[in-house]
């Protein structure tokens, strides 16, 4: 994998920075580089349930799970987009990226992580950031940058894919899933690291524990879904 040095991370919700990127961002958190995480939107939107977690008070819960969660890791620096959840499909893409450009300026990371064309999940938010990101790093990023897309390996998780679409995990054109020779980052969590992963999804607990509840299978499988992270190289700014 190679040394990464600093790392910028731009996501769309608050949760996606923890189970797209915990290990390596607490990873590098450990090694005294430079981390940051960029969300598009406070998750507004993301109530499951209605009576316990009312819509209007989501954007304050969430940005406090969010603020809880990086605590966690370690990481101390975070920057908001302050866009709508469910809404960044709306916003033109050259202010997005110019928005995310700036930040990839001032902060002139050596590695750029966030999601991939399919957007992870197919999620609408985060294909917009997904061109956001990959425009602003065109624009802004130093000599000897690299972005990277986050996927998943082939293997076992390529047999779970079409129940995570039925219980729409994914979509019908997600995730992309990339031979593991193909990967740029490959990150086996260690069993601490995992551990401190996991402490993170669950400072979301307005999203982590009904996620989980909603089908108990996936309380089985996921310490072994999350115990890798991995991505693809997109581009490296020569």
């Amino acid at each position: 994998m190679g040394s990464l040095g600093s790392l910028l991370a731009v996501w769309a919700h608050p949760d996606d920075e923890a189970y797209l990127s915990a290990g390596l961002l607490a990873s590098a958190v450990r090694d005294g580089r430079r981390v940051a995480v960029v969300t598009a939107t406070r998750g507004e939107a993301g109530s499951w349930d209605e009576a316990r977690w009312p819509a209007e008070a989501m954007g304050t819960l969430r940005e406090r799970e969010m603020k809880a969660s990086l605590a966690v890791l370690g990481v101390t620096e975070h920057h908001w987009l302050d866009y709508l959840d469910g809404a960044c499909a709306d916003v033109d893409d050259d202010e997005g990226s110019v928005k995310v450009a700036a930040i990839v300026e001032r902060f002139r990371p050596d590695t750029v992580l966030t999601f991939g064309p399919d957007g992870q999940t197919g999620h609408p938010d985060h294909l917009a950031v997904h061109r956001w990101t990959t425009a602003a790093f065109e624009e802004a990023a130093h000599v000897g940058a690299s972005l990277h897309y986050s996927v998943v390996p082939a293997g076992w998780r390529e047999e779970q894919i079409p129940w995570l679409r039925e219980i729409s995990v994914f979509d019908a054109n997600s995730p992309l899933v990339v031979p593991e020779d193909g990967l740029s980052i490959n990150l086996r969590l260690s069993p601490e690291l995992l551990d401190l992963k996991v402490r993170a999804l669950e400072e979301h607990a307005s999203q982590f524990g009904p996620f989980v509840a909603s089908a108990p299978k996936l309380a089985e499988m996921l310490i072994d879904w999350n115990q890798d992270e991995t991505y693809v190289l997109a581009a490296v700014k020569r």
